[in-house]
């Protein structure tokens, strides 16, 4: 076998490589004695029919594995040899007869062409300099907390006889809806219970019952929304007769100790201190997206070097097809669609180039996303995959789903690579000098501004 680099264009490689016949019929005989074990001939005993026989009956396919397995053999072997990284997968085009090398007539002849990763030296992370917007919680916060789960703890008594529904009453209603005079599939209900204000009802059903008692028919009428999940429904003009069965006021909920313990907590201090905790925990993930947007801009200025066109090739196609199938903002439907791809496409090399530094780094610094957070990453996707495909009517397990990314590197790669992300991203917090800027909720519950999708 002979491999021979073609030529060198920047990031682009392309080898020559030559297996002759002889070489291949080496390897499809030694391939042959290993299997002719395996099969029965008749008038032969096992194990006994000659290689020249084998041959006729199946050398051309296993002729063909070899040639695919030595394709791949020495396309890695190609890039490897030289310490060279394919940025993409190599492919290969093929010289001569091929039908002529399965029946080993011919020698194998093949280019194999792909592109590396640019070589280059990452900042020093010890020396970048970044800060990290901070707040306090509101006691607003938490007592606008208790307030909510005060209402959901919320019970409702029934209102004197003859009383009028108001908004934040709960009505026990039965209903029967038609369209055109007809009732319709999910339009018919006894006993439901319903909030007033509450808007879980189409728009302008709980209007229509304010001031109603009980025992009271009303007739309500409205539009289903045009967006309304069933499209046989959606825009329709539809009629209730709605019969009140009763009508309920609610009743204020004490923010004490009770509530606590109807919650499950011992007391209201432990309550104010779970809500505290969880208010401080959701600032603190907004500081660090706050930081690692600073982190990733200074790390994209401090770099400059070639990218492989075909990696930027791919992150564009993906994000002009998201964009494709959006509606556009506001600021960019006066732009031309030239103007948008050049835009995405800068995007596009800013996610490339990003990637492939936080990679350099984490490689460098033997980053490793652990085991059991990546096992964890995968049960959770393959959990969600199957709910997908079983709410599409399709029979899937999640087992099913977790042995097809045991399976697949490339997917499983998906699911590795953000994981990898973060663990680099904390690795460069931890040496980068990183100063606490205090600000207010408002300003950190604001989205780190940037491209879209970072």
């Amino acid at each position: 076998m002979e491999v021979i680099e073609k030529s060198a264009e920047g990031l682009d490689r392309r080898f020559t490589v030559k297996v002759s016949a002889a070489e291949l019929d080496e390897r499809l005989v030694e391939r042959l004695n290993k299997i002719k074990d395996q099969v029965h001939l008749k008038g032969f005993r096992k194990g006994k029919a000659p290689v020249a026989h084998l041959k006729k009956l199946y050398g051309k396919g296993v002729m063909g594995e070899i040639v695919e397995e030595l394709v791949n053999e020495t396309a890695r072997k190609a890039f490897a040899d030289r310490d060279l990284q394919p940025a993409t997968q190599p492919h290969p085009h093929f010289h001569g007869d091929m039908e002529a090398v399965i029946a080993g007539k011919a020698d194998l002849e093949y280019d194999v062409h792909a592109e590396i990763l640019p070589s280059f030296e990452p900042v020093d992370v010890s020396t970048l300099k970044l800060k990290r917007p901070v707040a306090e919680v509101p006691e607003s916060d938490i007592e606008e907390a208790l307030k909510n789960l005060a209402d959901q703890q919320r019970s409702y008594a029934p209102r004197k006889k003859g009383a009028k529904a108001k908004k934040g009453d709960m009505l026990v209603i039965d209903y029967v809806g038609r369209i055109d005079g007809e009732e319709f599939d999910g339009g018919k209900g006894e006993g439901q219970e319903i909030v007033l204000g509450s808007g879980r009802f189409i728009p302008g059903f709980e209007d229509q019952l304010e001031g109603a008692k009980a025992g009271e028919e009303v007739v309500v009428k409205v539009t289903f929304p045009e967006d309304y999940m069933s499209r046989a429904l959606a825009g329709k003009e539809a009629e209730f007769s709605v019969t009140v069965q009763e009508v309920k006021e609610p009743e204020d909920v004490a923010i004490d100790d009770e509530l606590a313990k109807k919650i499950g907590l011992d007391s209201l201090d432990d309550l104010k201190a779970r809500l505290k905790e969880r208010f401080e925990n959701e600032f603190k993930q907004m500081s660090r997206a706050h930081a690692k947007r600073a982190l990733l801009d200074k790390l994209d200025a401090a770099h400059d070097f070639e990218l492989p066109k075909g990696m930027v090739d791919q992150e564009f196609n993906q994000i002009w097809a998201q964009v494709e199938g959006a509606e556009r903002d506001e600021e960019d439907k006066d732009k031309t669609e030239e103007e948008l791809k050049a835009e995405y496409r800068k995007i596009a090399e800013r996610r490339v180039r990003l990637g492939l530094v936080l990679a350099e780094i984490g490689k460098r610094a033997d980053v490793k996303v652990p085991s059991d957070q990546l096992q964890r990453a995968i049960q959770e996707q393959a959990l969600r995959e199957a709910q997908f495909y079983r709410a599409q009517g399709q029979d899937v397990t999640p087992q099913q789903v977790l042995q097809f990314y045991q399976q697949n590197p490339a997917a499983l790669e998906q699911i590795r690579a953000p994981l990898f992300e973060e663990q680099v991203v904390d690795y460069i917090f931890e040496r980068a000098e990183v100063t606490d800027v205090p600000t207010t909720k408002e300003e950190l519950m604001k989205e780190p501004e940037g491209e879209a999708g970072e």
